[in-house]
């Protein structure tokens, strides 16, 4: 039934559900599944692929449950959304064209140079703060250089939309999150287009793990709805460090 083990399978589907909740109150759920589907026997191409499948599911209903509360809408961030998707399938297509060696090698000094990222950046506060930027500037600038990121790796996406999202528009924490999972949705959307017609999608083991995304999802839009994002911050640290770290002794070691 699945492309892998089943056990193997429940595994992934754990790890997706952690990463819908990690995901959907700070960012960076991708720390959690793509080195899984590496560390499970996906090719970083492969995982790249069904990390986009099951991510889209996950930001998604992030998406829908952030809008229902009312920090977001939707429809005002059409402009934003339609600029991600492309600059996601560009991102995409300069991953395909990577040789897979050197992914290898990027992914997990990526993923240290994000954990370094996360543990050093100072405290943020949920108090709006005056823009930096008009919002033309910031879909013309930031947008498309996250999401073309996005397509490329992925991991920590949502967090450094987040961060443009507060850094430059002036939003709190919140309403930064909220606002990150539509951009989010639309660049998965714009790369997994790229990634389907190449065969590379671990289509089962990714639909599991896309249900899974959606309750864990919708748990943590919850969560941050009601106590905010700062209790995510240690655990996007601690896991994507010693993804990291076991990533890049099976690069060496390979």
């Amino acid at each position: 039934m699945f492309e892998v083990a089943t056990d193997v399978a429940l595994l992934l589907i754990l790890a997706a559900f952690v990463a819908g909740f990690v995901d959907s109150i700070a960012g960076g759920g991708g720390l959690v599944t793509v080195p899984a589907l590496l560390l499970a026997g996906a090719s970083p191409v492969e995982a790249l692929a069904t990390n986009k499948l099951q991510g889209s599911f996950g930001a998604g209903a992030a998406m829908v449950a952030y809008a229902r509360a009312g920090h977001v809408r939707p429809m005002e961030q059409l402009v934003m959304a339609a600029v991600s998707a492309v600059a996601g399938a560009g991102g995409a297509l300069v991953a395909h064209l990577i040789p897979v060696e050197v992914l290898r090698i990027i992914m997990p000094v990526v993923l240290i140079g994000v954990a370094l990222f996360f543990a050093l950046k100072p405290g943020l506060s949920d108090d709006a703060s005056a823009a930096r930027i008009s919002p033309p500037v910031f879909a013309a600038t930031l947008v498309p250089l996250v999401a073309a990121y996005d397509g490329f790796f992925g991991p920590g996406t949502g967090s450094f939309f987040m961060m443009g999202f507060v850094l430059l528009a002036g939003y709190g924490v919140l309403k930064a999150t909220a606002h990150t999972k539509m951009l989010n949705f639309a660049s998965n959307l714009g790369s997994l287009l790229v990634f389907i017609p190449l065969g590379v999608t671990w289509w089962a083991v990714g639909l599991a793990m896309a249900a899974a995304q959606v309750f864990g999802a919708l748990l943590g839009a919850r969560l941050a709805i009601r106590v905010g994002a700062r209790l995510i911050k240690p655990l996007l640290v601690i896991v994507s460090t010693a993804m990291a770290l076991r990533l890049l002794w099976q690069a060496l070691a390979g």
